[in-house]
């Protein structure tokens, strides 16, 4: 098995430690590196690719924010997962906007930490449905309308199907669920999935949620538990 290579930012040495600990010490994970702040981490990331970051947001210098951006934004992009203190905060939205696969509480027990970072390193976004809702409710103010039209006109440039797997991505469903409440097979699912993350310029589900959630795909009554 080949082990996940994980980095990990955090402007705090003790949390560093304590999250060094706890991650090293599982076989699957190999710790290549660590940061105190965004700038570290990208230079880190250049020499020691990592599959993974561990991103704290708050950090002097370069934030977690701006680096996730910058990561994110590269050709051979790490996975991020943003480490916070706050459920529904409007720069882990932005975070999440900006491509990151989920994100963590800082005092999550560490058996979730490292599922966490096992599930995206595996592809999977670690947001569920209930989570991404609250998310999305705590964007609010006169930025929303603007969002909203936006977002309409992106997803205006798929097809019926495409729309229709987009909506069953943002409501949680995996792709065998997806495929079943669509009558598919699972491999047209998954290339329907891409599709959609590329006339969207998207790179991962979360991001497909958000957006339909944005363009109001998903009505209240239509949302996963």
């Amino acid at each position: 098995m080949t082990a996940i290579r994980l980095l990990l930012v955090d402007d705090d040495p003790l949390v560093r430690a304590g999250l060094s600990f706890m991650m090293g010490g599982a076989d699957d994970i190999e710790i290549v590196g660590e940061a105190a702040d965004g700038g570290e981490a990208e230079a880190l990331v250049d020499r020691t690719r990592p599959d993974v970051v561990l991103m704290d947001l708050r950090m002097p210098v370069v934030d977690g924010l701006t680096a996730t951006e910058r990561l994110r934004a590269r050709r051979d992009a790490p996975q991020v997962v943003v480490l916070t203190t706050f459920h529904a905060d409007e720069q882990v939205l932005r975070a999440l906007r900006a491509g990151a696969a989920g994100f963590v509480l800082k005092d999550t027990p560490p058996a979730e930490i490292l599922a966490a970072v096992r599930k995206v390193a595996a592809g999977d976004p670690v947001l569920s449905p209930t989570v991404t809702r609250q998310l999305m409710r705590h964007a609010v103010g006169t930025a929303v309308d603007t969002r909203r039209r936006s977002a309409r006109e992106r997803v205006a440039a798929l097809n019926d199907r495409e729309r229709e797997v987009a909506v069953a991505v943002g409501r949680g469903l995996s792709n065998a669920e997806i495929a079943t409440g669509l009558f598919m097979s699972v491999a047209t699912v998954k290339t329907h999935v891409s599709r959609v993350l590329a006339k969207l310029d998207l790179n991962n589900r979360v991001q497909i949620a958000l957006l339909a959630y944005d363009a109001g795909l998903l009505e209240e009554g239509q949302e996963g538990a």
